[in-house]
């Protein structure tokens, strides 16, 4: 069967490495935190948002936990003020959109009015030959929502720049997906 966690980190593996800056979009429990922490390694900077402190509390315990480097700040507010915090560009980033994990809150969710901006500033900070995986969970009507927005907002992107790819397990209709967004090796923005 299809692992599309172990696809996520196979896709971020080719563009992510020591010493690099990643930024984990919506840190929830900080399984990605930490994987982000892990390749950049001590010199590297991995910068993660969420706007739960529940959220942070679990993820720092998480890291310390698993000997992840020092080399992360841990953010309390939402992903769309991204750009207030990472002024570098990045090589890889990640979204789980959704709800906290194992928080019993799921009427607290990331929504359409924030991960928008949020992408736009991703797509913008992001570096020549980097990557972003967004985690999209259709099984409630805010996350379908959140799908079919970005979308057709990854339809407009030119593809000389960057490269927009979609994957689904086709016969699992409510089961998440991801979308893969790489930009270009030869983009000198």
């Amino acid at each position: 069967m299809v692992d599309l966690v172990g696809l996520h980190k196979h896709f971020i593996l080719e563009h992510l490495a020591e010493g690099d800056v990643a930024v984990d979009f919506t840190m929830g429990n900080g399984g990605d935190t930490l994987f982000l922490s892990k390749t950049v390694g001590e010199s590297g900077r991995v910068y993660a948002f969420d706007i739960q402190e529940e959220a942070l509390i679990s993820t720092r315990e998480h890291l310390e936990a698993n000997g992840a480097p020092q080399n992360y700040e841990l953010i309390c507010v939402s992903h769309h003020r991204v750009k207030e915090f990472v002024k570098e560009p990045i090589k890889a980033g990640m979204f789980n959109l959704g709800y906290l994990p194992r928080s019993g809150k799921k009427s607290i969710t990331t929504m359409r009015e924030t991960t928008m901006p949020a992408v736009e500033a991703a797509i913008e900070l992001l570096a020549p030959d980097g990557a972003l995986i967004v985690a999209i969970y259709p099984g409630h009507e805010e996350g379908a929502l959140e799908g079919e927005m970005l979308r057709e907002y990854f339809k407009t992107l030119s593809r000389f720049r960057i490269c927009a790819s979609e994957f689904h397990i086709l016969n699992s209709p409510t089961s998440p997906y991801f979308f893969l967004i790489e930009k270009s090796p030869r983009c000198k923005e």
